[in-house]
């Protein structure tokens, strides 16, 4: 059973509104290169990192205080800061 999307697509086929493209093969590689690397960047990364001692316990209480592993708040913070959704004084 296709949904409706799928349908509609499936309709423009019979229709004959798709047409092959020249470089299928160059733009297949396209693609097939841009989901890998999308699929690597989904990935997750273990990394060592130092800090202040003072500054772990903190975080460590923060992370507590609402039911998380102070490592997926670091991760939060960073990808944050990433997004520019927070600023950092340096």
């Amino acid at each position: 059973m296709l949904d409706k999307y799928e349908q509609q697509v499936e309709d423009a086929l019979v229709r004959g509104e798709y047409i092959s493209s020249a470089d299928l093969g160059d733009t297949k590689k396209l693609f097939q290169e841009a989901a890998k690397n999308y699929r690597e960047l989904q990935e997750t990364k273990s990394i060592t990192l130092r800090v202040n001692k003072e500054d772990l316990i903190k975080v460590k209480v923060k992370a507590k205080r609402n039911g998380l592993a102070y490592q997926t708040l670091v991760n939060l913070l960073i990808r944050q800061y990433v997004k520019g959704e927070t600023e950092v004084v340096l």
